[in-house]
């Protein structure tokens, strides 16, 4: 049954289409966050957002060819900005690479990573290549990034944003990240952008909510641990790792930063950057969390107008 959602409209009228189309998430929202706003701002359209990419064009050169369209800053990423248009085809600065299209809360995990030319940067989970490219650009084309995706599927997506952004010091491998907990204290710094339930991503597709099940969320939840696990043991002691999903559900957000934390010696970090998120759960759904996870960052979409983002910054001693 077809439901149309007006973000526009009455905020009873926006909970009730979303109780019609998918009672178990409306539910499951409803524990996470219940508030009006919270509700109005999922369905709300995403703003557009890209960054520059200094491995091409300086920020100043692109900012002023991009004078027309360009309607804000994003305020955590000095190469980021929010656009008028989303019509990508006919900004040339696309084509050739001198942006990137990213959503703005995605340009976070790689600001964290406390990235200098030079490193060994493993990042897990990279296509379709958004933070791989940001990475990159931190490194100043300096180091080498090991871009790993599981599926074939994803990885020309993966190759091609890495050509056309000019990213020369990747190697693309195709391996179930949790293959990489074999290799310890071999990279620097590593990210784990992990496969979620994409709660987080309503608002940039409607269809998110019909395909949410909770049921899916158990298998996700042990795949991220078992990929944030590998991702610390691969870094070398000192080095950091981010933890990142695009998901609300504190089954993949807070429980898998618990079982690191609960499990290693793993240190978590407060995250410092211009955006204000919510409390993160030390306890849901009569389960308990570290109160160290106080220090992850949770964004719901009406907390800086960004998709429902989580981000754990985690060291290794």
């Amino acid at each position: 049954m077809m439901v149309f959602i007006d973000p526009d409209g009455d905020i009873e009228e926006i909970k009730e289409a979303f109780r019609i189309i998918n009672p178990e998430l409306y539910e499951r929202l409803l524990k996470i966050d219940g508030s009006d706003d919270f509700f109005r701002y999922m369905v709300k359209p995403l703003k557009v957002s890209v960054r520059v990419n200094t491995l091409k064009a300086e920020v100043v050169e692109v900012r002023e060819n991009l004078r027309e369209i360009i309607v804000g800053k994003v305020p955590w990423c000095k190469e980021g900005f929010y656009l008028s248009t989303n019509e990508f085809s006919r900004i040339p600065e696309h084509q050739l690479g001198l942006i990137f299209s990213q959503e703005a809360a995605s340009m976070i995990p790689p600001l964290l990573m406390e990235l200098k030319p030079g490193m060994t940067v493993l990042d897990i989970a990279a296509s379709p290549g958004a933070k791989t490219t940001q990475i990159a650009q931190y490194l100043q084309n300096d180091g080498c990034i090991v871009a790993n995706d599981v599926k074939h599927s994803r990885i020309n997506i993966l190759i091609s944003n890495l050509q056309r952004c000019g990213v020369l010091i990747a190697k693309v491998t195709v391996k179930d990240g949790r293959f990489f907990g074999r290799f310890r204290d071999k990279f620097d710094a590593a990210l784990v952008d992990a496969p979620c339930s994409n709660m987080g991503m309503i608002r940039k597709n409607y269809k998110n909510i019909r395909l949410w099940k909770l049921r899916d969320c158990y298998g996700l939840s042990k795949l991220q641990k078992g990929l944030l696990m590998a991702a610390y043991k691969a870094v070398r002691p000192g080095g950091v790792v981010v933890y990142s999903t695009c998901t609300l559900e504190p089954m993949e957000n807070e429980e898998v930063v618990d079982y690191l934390l609960r499990n290693t010696d793993a240190e978590i970090e407060e995250i410092k950057l211009p955006v204000k998120g919510v409390k993160p759960f030390t306890e849901f759904d009569g389960k308990e969390y570290s109160k160290e996870v106080r220090k992850c960052l949770r964004l719901h979409p009406q907390s800086g107008d960004t998709e429902g983002f989580f981000v754990a910054k985690l060291r290794k001693p």
